[in-house]
């Protein structure tokens, strides 16, 4: 399989031993892909941090929020014959299933795209309600018209959908609930209107008929969507064969839209590729690239809390036009970096 990818030589720029835990008694396990943005002329990251309790040997725990936002501890003997966990993200429960760890968002700032901090008076954004209880993860951010909109994942027993929160300063943000109910994920806006519209492609899943594909909404106002259209769907024997998703919003190009993606096959290897959509419809899938144009190959992209993944929704176009720099989760546990020509991206795409 193919890989165009120019990785930065500091991977990776962030591990769980880099930042702290939000509070004692947790430590990270996990920092996972990062939504991206630029502010005040600098490079900002929205950094999903997943923790959980120190594990002790005969005993799984984890954590869940209450209704209330505190957090309540849950501890599950491993020889419990009602335990379900061989899956090191999910297991079950008396027919009920539990992340293994909680996930919030954390802001980090960088001067040079490659170094991140934790700027002071910034909040994290953490899960509230009855249906964030499991946490909330995924960021991907688009800025319209001064506003950056924040869609991401809202988990809890009740399934797993879209939230959306909007903010101006990123001190100071507007909650407008669920946007898209479960099962759905992998929601990126697009950071222009088109005609009028807002346009966003999304993720629901199915698990009896159809599958984990790629569908496109428009709304009047950003909160309420609809005219869903089915654009990208899986493809036997393929490196996407099993799911795909959305990365970032799409990147506007005089040959359309173009989208930079999620694939996994059966193996559970996710890799990237990309598709362009039609400018004036974005409904119409113009290309898509046949083989990917990244693939785990690094040892921290093989090795992790689940490895053999690489997974973005979060970029930025530098200064040049051309250059792509995108941030993604590696093995589901290091936050990294790399570089792509949008020109070699069109070049790979393949007429439909």
């Amino acid at each position: 399989m193919t890989d165009i990818a120019k990785r930065f030589a500091e991977n990776p720029l962030l591990s769980p031993i880099d930042i702290p835990a939000s509070r004692e008694g947790l430590e990270i396990t996990c920092l996972l892909n990062p939504g991206v943005f630029q502010y005040e002329n600098k490079t900002w990251l929205v950094v999903r941090v997943a923790e959980r309790p120190k594990q002790k040997e005969d005993v799984i725990s984890f954590p869940i929020l209450t209704e209330t936002g505190a957090i309540k501890i849950i501890e599950i003997p491993k020889d419990d014959p009602e335990l379900i966990a061989n899956d090191a993200r999910v297991i079950n429960y008396k027919g009920t299933d539990y992340l293994t760890t909680l996930s919030h968002l954390r802001l980090l700032r960088s001067d040079d795209g490659h170094s991140f901090y934790e700027p002071e008076n910034y909040p994290s954004l953490v899960g509230e309600g009855i249906l964030e209880t499991f946490g909330i993860e995924d960021c991907r951010v688009a800025l319209i018209e001064g506003t950056y909109y924040l869609t991401f994942t809202s988990v809890s027993d009740n399934g797993v959908g879209v939230g959306l929160r909007t903010t101006t300063d990123w001190k100071n943000f507007k909650k407008h609930g669920m946007i898209l109910p479960a099962h759905n994920k992998d929601c990126a806006i697009f950071e222009e209107k088109i005609n009028g519209l807002f346009y966003a492609l999304h993720r629901p899943s199915s698990v009896d008929i159809g599958g984990n594909y790629i569908w496109l909404a428009s709304s009047p106002d950003g909160i309420h969507w609809g005219n869903h259209h089915c654009i990208i769907k899986t493809r036997k024997g393929l490196w996407d064969s099993k799911r795909v998703g959305a990365g970032a919003a799409p990147i506007k190009t005089e040959k359309g839209w173009l989208e930079i993606y999620h694939g996994a096959n059966e193996a559970h290897q996710y890799c990237l590729g990309a598709f362009l959509m039609d400018l004036e419809d974005p409904s119409k899938v113009l290309a898509r690239t046949e083989q990917p144009i990244m693939v785990p190959t690094t040892t921290y992209e093989l090795s992790g809390f689940f490895g053999n993944v690489v997974f973005t929704n979060g970029h930025i176009i530098e200064p040049d036009g051309d250059t792509l720099t995108i941030y993604y989760g590696a093995s589901d546990e290091f936050v990294c970096g790399a570089q792509f020509s949008i020109k070699e991206i069109l070049l790979l795409l393949k007429n439909n």
